[in-house]
């Protein structure tokens, strides 16, 4: 201590550096997140769409075999050949019935087929993807079935199901 009372620091530089040092950290800290809320900017950008090509349902060919035989009182799964031609897999979202069901051309007597189809208005589950540019067999497990009204002249018939599918990129 001096004589006049005052405490005497040394090293008063050290405390005004360190101020100044403090101070000027908090300042540019400020200008730098005003700098972030404060900037405007412009630009261009672009995006194209295009349309979703259909994707379609055949009818099965030689060794697309469903696992159940559809019988009067009875239940089967349906097996369904989707072509997706898009460049992006699409999920199939539901299964709807579009129209009666007839039997093949080698059962022309088969006219009541008793034969009813249980759609799926979705979504589908589990889900159903197909590939980009690929074809894929769906099966309905359970999805058609058959009452008593069905003529005898059915038996061995291999049913058309119209149907609509709903699916989503």
């Amino acid at each position: 201590m001096t004589s006049n009372g005052r405490l005497k620091i040394s090293g008063g530089r050290g405390v005004k550096a360190a101020f100044l040092a403090g101070a000027l950290t908090l300042a540019l800290g400020t200008g730098t997140a005003f700098a972030y809320w404060a900037t405007n900017g412009s630009g261009s950008g672009s995006a194209a769409t295009g349309d979703m090509q259909t994707v379609t349902v055949d009818a099965l060919v030689p060794g697309d075999t469903p696992t159940s035989m559809l019988i009067p009182g009875g239940t089967a799964d349906i097996v369904l050949r989707v072509t997706n031609p898009n460049p992006y897999p699409v999920q199939v979202y539901s299964v709807m019935g579009d129209g009666p069901v007839t039997a093949d051309t080698a059962h022309p007597a088969c006219t009541t087929t008793g034969v009813t189809f249980a759609g799926s208005p979705g979504p589908l589950s589990p889900s159903v993807s197909i590939p980009a540019n690929s074809t894929a067999l769906v099966t309905l497990p359970g999805a058609a079935g058959m009452d008593a009204t069905s003529q005898p002249a059915c038996q061995g018939a291999t049913f058309h199901l119209p149907v609509t599918l709903a699916v989503r990129k």
